[in-house]
């Protein structure tokens, strides 16, 4: 059943790849924001901070200039530390990841004020990879990290976009070696990207 999802989606997506006009715009640039992130978990004894992080990278947008419907693809090197208490003891603990967003992006269409402030809309999955140690003193960290991410921003004089985002976790990332504790990611992120 989600294979045919998936094929499904993708013959969407082709199709409506074809049918957008000549005009439609390619851009990149970098991408650099900060992040907050808190690890959730149901585990009795299982408290958490929200502890501040980082990621860098780079950015892609395809945009249809008249309806302001179109995608942006992302490849990011994010830092997402925890500190969270299991049973009254406190862990600290950071993950490093290749996160790889795919937002859907809608830029609300305002003819006065288009070429100076343009607000947006975005939403779409995030596909992370661990690139740091698996293993944390009793915790073990997952490979992958899947997020479902909701934001909004604006685009300033056509080049600057200031956005922030909401990520849940769809997946749990780490846990201890008895099952006892696993944790999905929550997080925050705010990100400036200069597009050219």
């Amino acid at each position: 059943m989600k294979s045919v999802k998936f094929v499904f989606a993708a013959l969407v997506v082709a199709f409506a790849m074809t049918s957008v006009p000549a005009s439609a715009q390619f851009r990149i640039g970098p991408k650099i924001g900060v992040n907050v992130n808190k690890l959730s978990s149901k585990a009795s004894g299982f408290s958490a901070e929200n502890r501040a992080g980082f990621n860098a990278g780079l950015m892609t947008e395809f945009t249809v200039p008249v309806i302001g419907i179109g995608v942006d693809l992302s490849v990011m090197y994010v830092r997402r530390n925890d500190r969270f208490t299991v049973g009254g003891n406190p862990e600290n603990m950071h993950r490093d990841y290749i996160d790889i967003p795919l937002n859907l992006k809608y830029k609300l269409n305002i003819p006065v004020i288009n070429n100076i402030v343009r607000p947006f809309l975005t939403t779409g999955p995030s596909f992370a990879f661990l690139t740091n140690k698996r293993s944390f003193n009793d915790f073990r960290n997952k490979k992958s990290d899947v997020a479902w991410n909701f934001g909004l921003g604006v685009e300033l004089v056509k080049h600057l976009q200031l956005g922030a985002s909401y990520g849940f976790g769809l997946n749990k990332v780490t846990g201890n070696s008895d099952n006892k504790i696993d944790g999905k990611n929550k997080y925050w992120t705010v990100t400036a990207a200069y597009l050219f």
